[in-house]
């Protein structure tokens, strides 16, 4: 798994801050992830995960949360460290080629996080990754979440078509589901 550690630790937030952030995740639930993408845009979006991993060997998944559960605003977490949790829990690092990427989009905080595992991560630097994210925050600031989401998945997938074609008469294996999750 692509991830960075560091060995310093957050800087705690100040009670008042704490609270404001905890309200602002707890204000937002599984519903308002529906509202961002109704049945309509999942199913489109699916459809286009679908499409793009028979271009390639690569998998991708897409997780798109309301808010983070309280235990991380209390350990002062943030939306990388629920999308690296999120990268496990949906198994994303479980494919034979350990080239699995996990489009994470938090939804309180209008942020994307992209991970890649260690496969896809050797061939591609931490600066195109976060190029990749930098090209999305507009379109999610602005709440058009199935224009920004489509990109990611495009650009994403242009990354995982170079480093990881499907060769002549290769199927795609599909190893995990193409549907977006909804927290």
């Amino acid at each position: 798994m692509n991830t960075t550690t560091t060995t310093t630790k957050p800087t705690p937030e100040r009670k008042p801050a704490r609270w404001l952030r905890l309200f602002k995740h707890r204000w937002l639930d599984e519903s308002d992830s529906q509202r961002a993408l109704p049945p309509d845009v999942l199913e489109r979006i699916t459809s286009r995960v679908a499409a793009s991993e028979k271009r390639h060997s690569g998998e991708i998944r897409i997780c798109v949360e309301a808010g983070l559960p309280a235990s991380y605003i209390w350990q002062n977490l943030d939306a990388r460290d629920r999308a690296v949790m999120m990268f496990s829990k949906l198994r994303v690092w479980d494919t034979e080629q350990k080239n699995g990427v996990l489009i994470y989009l938090l939804l309180a905080e209008h942020r994307i996080e992209l991970v890649a595992d260690r496969g896809i991560a050797r061939k591609v630097g931490a600066d195109e990754w976060a190029g990749m994210v930098a090209h999305l925050s507009d379109a999610l600031k602005a709440g058009n979440y199935e224009d920004g989401l489509t990109t990611a998945l495009a650009e994403v997938s242009a990354v995982l078509v170079r480093e990881f074609p499907l060769e002549d008469g290769q199927a795609d294996s599909n190893e995990l589901p193409d549907a977006p999750v909804l927290l």
